[in-house]
């Protein structure tokens, strides 16, 4: 008989024990306290039955492993690497930077004081 077998029997024989003790004085605390830690046992020998069921079904598939994908900084440390996107996955700040740099100097800024005034 299987770990997992045996633990389900006690703890199900457990746990109904303690509903019967808990059902015939439900204003007994102690019952209650019993029944409550009957059925978290309970839960742990389900749970692990679980993970067993789980595991069984990973043996059994003849499916292959899902490959984990590379996170998306990967990309940006591949120059080689193309990009789907006609712009090669800049930025719209990146594409405007390379292309009102003229030669390599800096861009003229108008200041604040004549940026809303009209040239008369």
């Amino acid at each position: 008989m299987s770990d997992i077998q045996e633990r389900l029997k006690e703890s199900s024989k457990t746990c109904l024990d303690s509903y019967e003790a808990w059902n015939g004085n439900k204003k007994d605390s102690d019952g209650r306290e019993n029944l409550q830690e009957s059925i978290h046992e309970l839960r742990k020998v389900i749970s692990r039955l679980e993970i067993e069921i789980a595991v069984s079904e990973r043996d059994n598939s003849s499916n292959k492993p899902i490959p984990i994908p590379t996170h998306r900084s990967q990309n940006k440390k591949d120059a080689n690497s193309e990009s789907i996107l006609p712009d090669h996955g800049q930025t719209e700040e990146q594409n405007n930077r390379g292309r009102n740099n003229n030669g390599g100097g800096r861009r003229q800024q108008r200041s604040r004081k004549t940026a809303g005034k009209k040239a008369d």
